[in-house]
Parts: C-alpha cells; sequence; structure tokens
C-alpha cells in the first residue's frame, strides 16, 4: 500500500468528516521494521514515527537522526518506569501514560530536566484483564491527578480489544476526551485508521499498511 496511498486515504476521510486538512498526524509505526524500509519512508519525507519499546527506538533513532533532520517520535508502547529518563531523551511524545506511579516518576524527572513530552493517558477501554490502560470510570480521576502534578496531558489513548467493533471504543474515549477539555485522541490503526478520523482523531498509528508485514525473527 504505501506511505502516499495512507495519506491519500486520510486526506479523503478528513474530508469526508468534514474535518480540516492536515488536522489528523500520522503516526508510522516502526517498530520490528527492518532499518532499510523505515530509511525509505524518511527519505520520502515522512518524520512522525512511532515506538513500541525505549531500547529498540534508542537502538535505531539517534542514527536516523543524524542523517534526518525534524524527526517526531511518538512511544505507543508500554514505559517500565526505570526507562523514563531515557524516553525523555528520545521521544517528544508518550502515549502510554497508564497509571499514577508512571505519571509520578514523569513529574519528578519533567521537573529535574526542565522539560517533558507531550502525554497521552492511555484508556482501556474494553477493560480487558491483560491491557494497560486506566479504566474509563477511573479515567477522569487520573486526568486531574496528572493535571495537578502539571503534567503535559494532550489527549488520550485506546486500542481497542480485537474482536470488538472498533468505533464504539473511539467513541468512548472521544467522550472522555470531551468532558475533559482534551483534544488529543490517539486512535486508529491500520485496520480501522478511517472510522477512527469520523470520530475525532487527531493521532492514527499505521504501520503495516505503510511498511509492509513485520518480521518477528
Amino acid at each position: 500500500m504505501g506511505l502516499t496511498d495512507i495519506r491519500a486515504r486520510i486526506a479523503k476521510a478528513e474530508a469526508e468528516a468534514g474535518r480540516d486538512p492536515d488536522s489528523v498526524t500520522l503516526i508510522a509505526v516502526s517498530k520490528v521494521q527492518p532499518l532499510e524500509r523505515v530509511a525509505a519512508v524518511l527519505e520520502e519525507g515522512h518524520r512522525t514515527f512511532g515506538e513500541n519499546r525505549v531500547q529498540e527506538a534508542a537502538g535505531k533513532w539517534p542514527d536516523f537522526r543524524e542523517r534526518f533532520d525534524g524527526v517526531d517520535l511518538h512511544l505507543i508502547g508500554p514505559l517500565q518506569t526505570n526507562k523514563t529518563r531515557q524516553a525523555f531523551e528520545l521521544f517528544q511524545a508518550i502515549h502510554s501514560v497508564d497509571r499514577p506511579k508512571l505519571a509520578k516518576t514523569i513529574a519528578r524527572i519533567a521537573q529535574e530536566e526542565g522539560h517533558c513530552p507531550d502525554l497521552f493517558i492511555q484508556v482501556n477501554t474494553g477493560e480487558e484483564e491483560q491491557k494497560a490502560g486506566v479504566l474509563p470510570s477511573d479515567a477522569d480521576g487520573f486526568i486531574a491527578e496528572c493535571r495537578a502534578m502539571d503534567l503535559p496531558v494532550r489527549g488520550l489513548m485506546c486500542i481497542p480489544p480485537v474482536e470488538e467493533e472498533p468505533s464504539l471504543h473511539f467513541a468512548l474515549l472521544a467522550k472522555i476526551a470531551a468532558r475533559n477539555d482534551l483534544e488529543g485522541l490517539s486512535m486508529g490503526m491500520s485496520s480501522d485508521f478511517e472510522r477512527a478520523i469520523a470520530l475525532g482523531a487527531t493521532h492514527v498509528r499505521v504501520g503495516s499498511a505503510i511498511f509492509g508485514e513485520r518480521s518477528y525473527d
């Protein structure tokens, strides 16, 4: 499919939803992708990428940043508290703030470093036991807790259950964001990003549709 195709589909979805052009940020999810595929997308001019693991990003992106200006890197996977300082060095945004202990660690390091990545709170909209994220019923309180620590909370993120209609989860996330005056909605992936855009997504996370299927060998 490729980058050009995905950009065209995003533009069409924006228009169909009555939204402004370029109101959606495309995060090209480069986790577990061969370096040559990532380089090819960079050479096409794309600069916003998503990684799942701090360690993988640390081994990949410093070299790319020496070759390409303006890289905007987003952490979209879980963050261990002991990796937080390293995440500050690598990422401009963290989409997986999901528990008070992590929020407190981020707040402490932000004070020490004098800056903080943009933050998205992960909401477990499907209330799945195996999945990270605050429960919808706890989201308002956790957002308030993060704001009380002066954290730059820009929005919310969710990963809908595989077997359920994602639009129901996108609508729930948008409702929680609206009542908390949050504009950012990180939702939608390769298979459902158009539905996410129709329901207000500001950031969509697309990997295999841009790069091809991943190899986990």
